[in-house]
């Protein structure tokens, strides 16, 4: 009941919102609003969100209240319920989300947009991500390791820098490991986002998707 009252008021909210966007002048010079679709994890709540707002001519329609705690696998069983009533003639923006593989998923149950700190968080905490999965450079392992996090990218936070200097600016709490951390992340997410959009685009997505999730699977022993 909590968790319906919250969503009928955030579709009130919506609606007066819209109304005063408009009067404001409405959309242009690059604005625009999105609705926000809520319901917690109740599917019928979701469904119901989702058909309300799509009734009110946003530029976009959000998804929320997603990344606030809840586990990976409840976040994607309300998208897969979600989105196949959202207009499909609008983006769609999962917020506040998420982990490389949060944004794979999201993506295949077609969602456009993002926005999270996990690249910069994760990358000023001594976790990088790369294309063969995490790596956490607190680890002692990576102390006398040569290896940069990817010799192959174009990224000089991930293909200069080894390793054990990694791990020693880390441990020695350096401001400098955050930053080429993040430099690192925000690289490896812009790749990651880029390589969907040509898979769609070339209509070879699931193809991406399996090559993807194999290659973190096979963690650091693909970089040997």
């Amino acid at each position: 009941e909590e968790i319906e009252r919250a969503m009928e008021l955030s579709l009130r909210w919506a609606e007066r919102s819209r109304s005063q966007f408009e009067r404001m002048g409405g959309p242009g010079k690059g604005q625009g609003l999105y609705g926000i679709v809520q319901g917690g994890d109740q599917p019928d709540l979701r469904i119901r969100s989702a058909q309300e707002l799509g009734k009110i001519p946003f530029e976009g329609y959000s998804v929320g209240g997603l990344a606030v705690g809840e586990p990976q696998d409840v976040m994607l069983r309300m998208l897969d319920i979600t989105t196949p009533v959202m207009p499909v003639d609008k983006p769609r923006y999962l917020m506040g989300v998420g982990t490389p593989d949060d944004l794979l998923e999201s993506v295949k149950r077609g969602i456009d947009q993002f926005d999270c700190v996990m690249p910069t968080r994760a990358g000023r905490h001594g976790l990088a991500y790369t294309r063969f999965g995490k790596v956490n450079l607190k680890n002692a392992r990576h102390q006398d390791d040569p290896r940069p996090l990817d010799a192959d990218s174009r990224c000089p936070s991930s293909s200069v820098y080894s390793r054990a200097y990694l791990h020693h600016l880390v441990r020695a709490g350096e401001g400098l490991a955050g930053m080429l951390l993040t430099w690192n992340n925000i690289a490896y997410y812009q790749v990651l986002m880029q390589g969907m959009r040509d898979a769609i685009e070339t209509g070879t997505f699931d193809d991406f998707y399996a090559r993807t999730k194999e290659d973190w699977a096979k963690g650091d022993i693909a970089s040997l």
